[in-house]
């Protein structure tokens, strides 16, 4: 059946000055010489520890560490905590525990990171889940964030690729919506104990990662604050900007060296929230779907960051034709703009990189999602065929894995990575 891949051995760094540069690392017999050095800010651009200027091009690793409902074909099911719960009444807590494994370890893998490198993404930015940092049960496990970061880390380093660590699920919900698996509202920013875990959180990874090079950055949390709550919208961001300053404040006491990406309000769109710059060492970071592409759609970025000679970041955009998606990229090629397209891989999907088949009845799953679930008795009379079910979602594991996905060539073109 599926065969999984082994956690890669521990790490040796010998390491000369904090840049880390030319590092040799000992793994597995394997010698792998690290030449990423620590980015950092320089007026409106990115550099490299001898001053060179890098634009980051990359993608996301959407849906690995943050199940998405429309990702899983699962209508009005769009939250992590949502997909687990109906896949529980599908198939039960065992076969729940065997597909969660068997996903994470297939979706993502090292082949997954050696293509991206080989067609020229210089970049990945990662979603991540609060709850992998702790107690609770999340995608069958507990405390396993550190697991798939070391691993995905290993994989970057062997491959010269940077990670964005993005917290996509912070405590308490930042978004109000299915995004941030939280319960239709922001509770974050009401919720003294969501924000002490919050911080606490990036403080361990900073401790964790702060000799690491190839983690470009720290993603503070993605899309905070949705637009249902415009009438709170003034007390929302700058509870959002105090928030920002603490955990900043916090991280630096243990690392003073990796850069901090800011997201704006409002779905990261509105970069109202930055009252004054609060360290000189930040990206400020904005998404941006379905839009007309031209000069305009951009302009209030670009004149934030010429204004305050800071450098700017779409860290999520696309889902859109491969036309748009090329049209888009040369506006922000043409504009000097880092960016990082969403996603990387989905299913019988067009709108990314990769690309793989649904399995046969999986669409038993997506009309169970659709169908009536508000009782037991409904559970009973419209749950699938139990069998069936399981044999979909093995099927989904196996067909995840990059040799059995396939590239979408015009979306890759449209990015001006390499297609075979």
């Amino acid at each position: 059946m599926k065969k999984y891949l082994n956690i890669l051995a521990a790490i040796i760094i010998i390491s000369v000055g904090v840049s880390c540069k030319d590092v040799v690392i000992k793994k597995s017999e394997k010698t792998v010489t690290n030449t990423l050095s620590f980015i950092k800010t320089n007026g409106t651009q990115l550099v490299d520890d001898k001053g060179n200027a890098i634009i980051l091009k990359g993608t996301n690793l959407g849906n690995w560490l943050v199940p998405e409902g429309y990702m899983f074909k699962m209508e009005q099911v769009n939250a992590p905590r949502k997909i687990d719960e109906l896949l529980y009444e599908l198939v039960g807590p065992d076969s729940l525990q065997v597909f969660w494994k068997g996903f994470l370890n297939n979706y993502i893998t090292h082949d997954d990171i050696k293509y991206l490198k080989s067609i020229g993404v210089n970049h990945i930015r990662l979603p991540f889940h609060y709850k992998l940092f702790t107690d609770d049960l999340y995608m069958g496990e507990r405390n396993s964030g550190f697991k798939y970061f070391d691993r995905l880390i290993d994989w970057c380093r062997e491959e010269q690729l940077y990670v964005l660590l993005d917290m996509h699920c912070a405590p308490g919900g930042q978004t109000g919506d299915n995004i941030d698996d939280s319960y239709g509202y922001p509770y974050l920013f009401k919720s003294k104990s969501s924000q002490d875990l919050m911080t606490k959180i990036w403080v361990d990874i900073a401790k964790k990662y702060k000799d690491e090079p190839v983690i470009i950055g720290y993603d503070i949390v993605n899309e905070p604050i949705a637009h249902y709550f415009n009438d709170e919208l003034d007390d929302l961001n700058h509870k959002l900007f105090l928030l920002y300053n603490r955990i900043i404040k916090e991280i630096r006491v243990v690392d003073t060296t990796h850069t901090i990406f800011l997201n704006g309000s409002n779905w990261s769109g509105n970069f109202d929230v930055f009252e004054e710059l609060v360290d000189d060492n930040v990206v400020y970071e904005f998404h941006k779907y379905w839009f007309d592409v031209n000069q305009e759609a951009i302009q209030k970025y670009l004149d934030f960051r010429d204004k305050h000679q800071v450098p700017i970041y779409i860290g999520e955009t696309g889902e859109n034709t491969d036309e748009w998606v090329n049209d888009f990229r040369v506006l922000l090629d043409e504009n000097d703009v880092n960016w990082c397209f969403w996603p990387y891989k989905k299913m019988n999907n067009l709108r990314g990189i990769m690309n793989f088949n649904e399995p046969e009845d999986y669409h038993l799953i997506s009309e169970y999602a659709k169908s009536d679930r508000s009782s037991y008795a409904k559970v009973r009379e419209n749950r699938p065929d139990i069998v069936k079910v399981q044999k979909a979602l093995n099927k989904y594991v196996e067909n995840s894995l990059y040799k059995n996905s396939y590239v979408n060539k015009g979306y890759t073109k449209g990015l001006n990575f390499k297609v075979d």
